[in-house]
């Protein structure tokens, strides 16, 4: 049993049930096995590293210490389509966490659920659920990991860190600060409004909106202009003959990308 504290953490909104690991495997296996076991809603894993962090598609995440990584069980209402919106709710918070501590920085999302700063990658996002019986989702991982004092120089992207962009006094407890508040924000907004007001406050810091954009999916690949997003958190990108193609999953590159 890995022993866990919460003396590491600064103070969190009442939701969060917060446990601070020097080191762990992944924050988000950590995290599942708990949902399983039947912890409750704000169960927070922060850890000082992780030995076998992950991104999407299973690829590894580098995962020293000095950079922030957490992962939030959330038990949300309503079909697995609409709680994979929580990455567009995870992405505004981080943003918004980064003006408050860095007010100089002006990150951008990257659909479907990256931060850029300076077209560089800041962070990544995993949702990882299981699904309850008879529809729905029985539980939600937000997993969460933050460039503060290092970024990978081999991520196939570019990448950047929060100190290299010149905020030197940034420390993974004082994103965590900024952060927790602002994802509990946008989670009652979601829950209380629906996506509507995320896809507005998404759009206002989209990068690469209204420019040429490449799609990688599964079977293709094809560019065109990156128009909008649907209600439902869907890519709208118009094509070379005017159609536009709604895309729902993918890998998204932007010319600078």
């Amino acid at each position: 049993m890995i022993k866990a504290t919460a003396a590491a953490l600064p103070d969190l909104p009442p939701f969060f049930h917060p446990l601070y690991l020097k080191s762990v495997g992944s924050t988000n296996d950590e995290v599942k096995q708990r949902a399983r076991a039947g912890a409750p809603e704000g169960t927070l894993v922060v850890a000082g590293e992780q030995v076998a962090g992950r991104g999407r598609s299973g690829r590894e995440w580098t995962s020293k210490p000095g950079n922030l990584y957490l992962s939030l069980l959330l038990r949300p209402r309503g079909e697995a389509g609409a709680a994979a919106q929580i990455s567009f709710l995870a992405a505004l918070a981080l943003s918004g966490a980064i003006v408050e501590i860095a007010p100089d920085l002006k990150p951008q999302h990257k659909w479907p659920n990256d931060v850029l700063i300076d077209g560089a990658k800041i962070s990544g996002i995993l949702l990882e659920s299981s699904a309850r019986a008879g529809g729905g989702v029985d539980w939600l991982v937000l997993g969460m990991g933050v460039n503060v004092a290092h970024y990978p120089e081999d991520a196939g992207q570019s990448a950047t860190s929060l100190h290299a962009l010149g905020a030197i006094d940034c420390t993974p407890g004082s994103l965590l600060s900024a952060l927790g508040p602002a994802l509990l924000h946008w989670l009652e907004v979601w829950r209380a409004e629906g996506f509507a007001p995320l896809r507005q406050a998404w759009l206002a810091r989209a990068a690469g909106l209204g420019q040429e954009l490449r799609v990688r999916l599964p079977k293709e690949e094809f560019s065109g202009t990156f128009r909008d997003l649907d209600s439902d958190g869907s890519l709208l990108v118009e094509l070379t003959d005017g159609a536009l193609r709604r895309i729902t999953a993918g890998e998204v590159f932007l010319p600078q990308t």
